[in-house]
């Protein structure tokens, strides 16, 4: 046997060893790749669940809007209110402390002229 075809030799079982590990990777990556059992099941499962949440996520934060919103309203309401309130209790201690309108102070005058004298 020569040299030449020693390495002949040496090349054909490189080629079958390539060979069988080319099966061997494409047998697991079909397992892989299986929609029931494998690696694809889990991503088809775990992509159907990101586009669930998404789903879910955007719902949340259309409803924290909304009730940001109402709340938003209500506290501008409130704080409406709250100046009619302060208002109408400074005009009743405005009018508390106001002195009597002058024909109601002539009618006084009278009256205690008439009492008195």
């Amino acid at each position: 046997m020569t040299m030449d075809q020693l390495m002949q030799g040496m090349l054909l079982l490189a080629c079958l060893g390539l060979g069988l590990f080319c099966l061997t990777l494409a047998r697991r990556l079909r397992k892989l790749n299986d929609l029931e059992t494998g690696l694809g099941g889990a991503i088809a499962v775990m992509a159907a669940e990101v586009d669930r949440l998404e789903r879910a996520i955007r719902s949340a934060r259309d409803e924290a809007m909304e009730a940001s919103s109402r709340l938003a309203d209500e506290i501008e309401t409130a704080r409406r209110e709250r100046a009619i309130w302060d208002l109408r209790q400074r005009i009743g201690a405005a009018a508390a402390e106001a002195p009597p309108p002058a024909s109601a102070q002539r009618r006084l005058r009278k009256r205690s002229e008439v009492t008195h004298g």
